[in-house]
């Protein structure tokens, strides 16, 4: 098989997709200021990091991006709850929607003390539906009636074209091909998810569909199947039926107060105040789903709500790796330690912590602390245990190395030594080691 896609591609897709959370926020991107920071924390851990005899088995690779990218999120979604300023932390607004099954929303926008915001009645006629490919049912056990050769097709998507080469031997049932195109087409990461679907009297066909919907640019398709062009031999396209269109890529056809909209996508950005996301259509002509901010109150209890659910799945995360990574728990209690040195505070508003570390949310004493005269006062300890599971979760992503069970070789001589860009590289590097 060939693809227009680099090797740092395919190593970043791979760790990410099997290992790691798959989420994409605004806050990875970074400001100067703060890359300036990253690479000066780098420097000075480097300068007076000890030397190590590195464990570089694949479990530890799978351990060490697992804690990187996992801290990563926590990251994120501490960020995600007013912003990482001390006075802004767990102050963001949160959307609702009074119809979730059609339209649900968040609040994207920035809003200062007095405005008033708009409110939106949304309608849904119709959602933005992928392309999917149906190939032909075939006789799963009955050999490939194609001569054995090297074959290849190419896929167009997005304005770019990939090529893909597989071998046909005589042994080969259609089954065998079709499992195995499935497999190429999935695993190349182009934005195409592939399946062979078994059919009745022991048959079955390829089914290939497009992971984003609508159509751009006014095209009335996602992608192209040919081998008209093709560098290998032809003919597995038209075999296989990898070009029939099954369902063609349709826009999202909404109304909002009154006014007829489309979108290629049922995620998308309303007058930069609402991140929507299309649920479901309307059952019926007018049935709408209102759009509005909740109150303080509602918007505190979510957001320390997200704040426990991230922090637990943090301490989940790691705690998986008790059996084969001795170090793991020395991470687990760091974190866990975080929380019991609040806990008498958290629990005064309603986090309880639990045996195991975790906290668990008392909805209703979290509302009463939120409605009091002294809330402020009140969530000033929540505060404070949010900025120390911050700046821990800033620890593990920058040296997850820490956490791994390597040898200590010598300790560096104190105030006389120079920065090396070994310590963290090592992350780095393992994740292509045994690769290229």
């Amino acid at each position: 098989m060939a693809y227009s896609v680099s090797n740092l591609t395919n190593v970043y897709n791979f760790y990410m997709t099997t290992y790691a959370p798959k989420s994409s926020t605004p806050y990875d991107s970074h400001k100067k200021s703060e890359l300036r920071s990253v690479y000066n924390s780098i420097v000075k851990l480097n300068k007076e990091s000890p030397l190590y005899i590195l464990d570089t088995s694949r479990a530890s690779r799978e351990f060490a991006v697992n804690m990187k990218e996992n801290a990563r999120e926590l990251r994120n979604t501490i960020a995600s709850l007013g912003g990482l300023d001390e006075e802004e932390l767990l102050n963001k607004k949160v959307a609702y929607s009074s119809n979730p099954d059609i339209a649900t929303a968040e609040f994207v926008g920035a809003l200062q003390e007095g405005d008033e915001l708009p409110s939106y009645e949304i309608e849904v006629n119709s959602l933005a539906t992928a392309q999917v490919n149906a190939g032909k049912y075939l006789p799963s056990d009955e050999p490939v009636a194609l001569p054995p050769d090297t074959y290849s097709f190419d896929i167009n998507i997005d304005d770019l074209n990939y090529e893909f080469q597989f071998s046909i031997k005589p042994t080969d049932t259609n089954r065998d091909v079709q499992e195995r195109l499935s497999r190429l087409i999935t695993n190349a990461n182009i934005g195409i998810r592939a399946q062979v679907v078994p059919g009745e009297d022991n048959t079955s066909y390829l089914r290939m569909e497009s992971s984003t919907t609508g159509r751009k640019d006014g095209r009335d398709y996602i992608y192209r199947v040919s081998d008209h062009r093709t560098s290998k031999t032809s003919g597995t396209v038209d075999y296989f039926g990898l070009d029939h269109v099954a369902t063609e890529a349709s826009n999202a056809s909404y109304i909002v107060n009154g006014e007829e909209r489309t979108s290629t996508s049922n995620r998308f950005n309303l007058d930069r105040i609402y991140e929507i996301e299309l649920t479901g259509v309307s059952s019926e002509e007018g049935e709408t789903a209102s759009i509005g901010l909740k109150t303080d109150v509602e918007s505190l209890t979510e957001n320390v709500n997200t704040l426990v659910r991230g922090f637990n799945s943090f301490l989940q995360a790691v705690a998986e790796y008790t059996d084969n990574q001795p170090k793991s728990n020395q991470l687990f209690h760091e974190m866990s330690g975080v929380a019991r040195v609040f806990a008498k505070e958290l629990t005064s508003v309603g986090l309880n912590l639990n045996l195991d570390g975790t906290l668990e949310v008392d909805d209703e004493t979290l509302k009463q602390s939120a409605m009091s005269e002294d809330a402020a006062e009140a969530f000033s300890p929540l505060k404070s245990f949010t900025n120390a599971v911050l700046r821990k979760s800033n620890q593990v992503s920058l040296n997850p190395m820490n956490y791994v069970n390597n040898i200590i070789v010598a300790y560096k001589n104190p105030g006389k030594n120079f920065a090396s860009p070994y310590i963290t590289s090592a992350y780095s590097g393992m994740m292509f080691n045994s690769y290229c």
